[in-house]
């Protein structure tokens, strides 16, 4: 297994919120995410970004890992709501991420 691959799957989704967090921030984002989700809706995306009449709704998962029904419904929701764009990021996705987020 090549090294990046090995690192894509080490790293936990905490770690991951960091890195997106802080490059987006770094970019002139505002970042929000929920401390502690236990206290709200069950399945709501991880990142709220927004900057220069832009919305970004991510969803953040650890390599290989697939939303469950509840956030696939909040995807989808929102989703269809016009202007507002809707990803799933793995840490395989960095490039993707890096480019959404220049």
């Amino acid at each position: 297994m090549k090294a990046h691959k090995m690192l894509d799957r080490a790293i936990t989704e905490k770690d991951w919120r960091q890195v997106v967090v802080e490059y987006a921030r770094l970019n002139g984002w505002l970042a929000y995410f929920t401390w502690r989700s236990d206290h709200s809706p069950v399945g709501f995306p991880d990142l709220v970004l927004v900057r220069a009449g832009r919305l970004v709704v991510a969803e953040l998962k650890r390599e290989g890992r697939k939303p469950t029904p509840a956030q696939a419904d909040w995807l989808a929701a929102l989703a269809g709501v016009p202007g507002v764009e809707v990803a799933l990021w793995q840490p395989s996705d960095w490039v993707k991420v890096r480019d959404s987020l220049l």
